[in-house]
């Protein structure tokens, strides 16, 4: 998760576009300025911004370096939602905490189908997904999932 809270320009927005869930202060303005400088973005944004935010906004703001407030990054997807600068730090933890709160290895699998699925090879999918579930129906983390659901309490994970 990145908390943006001032600018993310260049490189500043690129390390954000590698997180998988990006927040911001009402003060973060965003910016892909290489165009500006007679450069390329490397894979943060050719790669990922064109994914979050399509490719014709993407081409926008790669082409004319334009900078953004964070109102408008969030109106296109660039970060998942904006609040006010004090409270950019509790709402990132909150949202850390929730996923916190979830199985470890499910999260992690799921974190790393997401990028299969978004950034890999889409023909391999099916198996790794089938593979990935055959492990994880294994877990201890799994059973006590089912468990605390069926038993109505909060599920204590483990990681394992």
């Amino acid at each position: 998760i990145a908390a943006v809270n001032g600018a993310a320009m260049g490189w500043g927005m690129d390390v954000a576009l590698m997180a998988d869930i990006r927040i911001a202060s009402d003060k973060a303005r965003f910016a892909e300025l290489f165009v500006k400088r007679g450069l390329i973005t490397d894979l943060g944004g050719l790669t990922r911004l064109p994914l979050i935010v399509g490719v014709q906004k993407a081409a926008e703001l790669l082409f004319t370096g334009d900078v953004i407030d964070a109102a408008e990054a969030e109106r296109i997807g660039l970060v998942l939602k904006t609040v006010p600068h004090a409270e950019l730090m509790p709402a990132t933890y909150a949202l850390a905490a929730k996923i916190a709160a979830n199985p470890p290895l499910a999260v992690q699998h799921l974190k790393e189908g997401l990028r299969k699925t978004t950034y890999g090879d889409h023909r391999e999918i099916g198996s790794w997904i089938a593979h990935i579930l055959g492990i994880l129906f294994q877990t201890e983390d799994h059973k006590e999932g089912v468990a605390s659901f069926l038993e109505k309490r909060p599920p204590q994970f483990t990681g394992r």
